[in-house]
C-alpha cells in the first residue's frame, strides 16, 4: 500500500464534460463545479485487486465466488473484475482493509501537483480506449468480440501519483459512496472534512439506491480517464459490468496490519573462514 498525505484540495471539476458516452448517457451525472474538501492521511492498495488475490480469498472460505465472465479476463495478474459492490467490500473487511471513499480515491489519483489531471491521458500512459488502436491501447480480447478489448495485468501502465498504478484506466473501481447525481445537492454530505456521501456511508441509504465507480477504463475513450469522472451503477452490480476495486486503510488499519506482519528475517552471514597461519 501506499501512504497517501492528508491534504485539502477541490473536488469534481469546472471543465464541461457531456454524459454522452453508453453507460452515462441520458443520466444527469454532474462533475461539478469544484468542492473544497479536505481528508486525513490514509492508506491505499498499489495495484487494483487481481484475480489471483481474490481467489485467494475465496479459497480460505472468506469471500463469495464472484469474478468475471470472459475467459479472457480470468489471468491471476488482471484485476478482478465483475464482482458486486457487496462481494469488493467484503474482500477488502477480509484483509482488515476498507474500500475508500470517493474523495480519497480522487486525492489519490490526482496527487500533489494541480496540473496533473488538467489534460486528458493517452495511451500508454493509461489503458484506455485509444482513437486509433482501439480497446486497451490496442489490445484485442481473445475470441468472437476482439473489439472490445480486456483489461490488462496490473503494473503495465506506469505508475502515477503515489507509485499507484493504473487508478484512471484499466477496470473503473468501485468506491465506498453512495452515489449522488449531483454535488451541490448532495451539501454536505459531499463537502467539507472527510465526507463520505449521501447516507454518510451506512449500510443502507433509501434516497440513494446506487453506489459509485470512478475513473476511466480499458474500454472508454481518453475523456473518462479522468481523477474526477464518476459513475451510478446497483451494488449488486446485475447486469454485469467488468468494474474492478482497490481497498484503502486508515491509519489504525494500517497499523493493525503492520503489528500482524510476520518480522523481516535479518540478513545471514557467513563467518568468513579464517587463513591459516604460516608455518615457521
Amino acid at each position: 500500500m501506499a501512504c497517501i498525505p492528508g491534504a485539502a484540495f477541490e473536488r469534481g471539476t469546472a471543465e464541461p464534460h457531456r454524459c454522452d458516452q453508453g453507460e452515462n448517457r441520458g443520466s444527469k451525472t454532474t462533475f461539478g463545479p469544484p468542492t473544497a474538501v479536505t481528508v486525513d492521511t490514509f492508506f491505499m492498495d498499489l495495484t487494483e485487486v487481481t484475480i489471483e488475490a481474490y481467489n485467494a480469498c475465496v479459497a480460505a472460505k472468506q469471500c463469495p465466488k464472484d469474478g468475471p465472465r470472459y475467459s479472457d479476463f480470468k489471468r491471476p495478474l488482471q484485476p478482478v473484475t465483475a464482482t458486486s459492490w457487496f462481494n469488493a467490500k467484503i474482500f477488502c473487511e477480509a484483509q482488515g482493509k476498507r474500500l475508500p471513499t470517493e474523495v480519497e480515491w480522487e486525492r489519490a489519483a490526482r496527487g500533489d501537483d494541480p496540473t496533473f489531471d488538467t489534460t486528458a491521458p493517452s495511451c500508454p500512459e493509461v489503458i484506455l480506449m485509444d482513437a486509433k488502436v482501439g480497446r486497451s491501447c490496442g489490445t484485442p480480447m481473445k475470441g468472437a468480440h476482439a473489439e472490445k478489448g480486456r483489461v490488462l495485468e496490473v503494473r503495465t501502465a506506469p505508475p502515477g501519483p503515489f507509485g499507484l498504478f493504473e487508478m484512471r484506466g484499466n477496470a473503473e473501481e468501485w468506491v465506498d459512496d453512495w452515489f449522488a447525481a449531483d454535488l451541490v445537492a448532495c451539501g454536505a454530505a459531499c463537502a467539507g472534512d472527510n465526507p463520505r456521501g449521501p447516507c454518510a456511508g451506512q449500510d443502507t441509504c433509501p434516497s440513494h439506491p446506487k453506489k459509485m465507480v470512478k475513473g476511466g477504463s480499458w474500454y472508454w475513450p481518453k475523456e473518462h480517464a479522468r481523477a474526477w469522472h464518476r459513475r451510478p451503477w446497483q451494488p449488486t452490480n446485475k447486469p454485469p459490468h467488468h468494474f474492478g476495486f482497490r481497498c484503502a486503510a486508515s491509519l489504525a488499519q494500517a497499523a493493525a496490519l503492520a503489528a500482524k506482519a510476520p518480522p523481516t528475517p535479518a540478513p545471514t552471514t557467513t563467518a568468513p573462514t579464517p587463513t591459516p597461519s604460516p608455518k615457521p
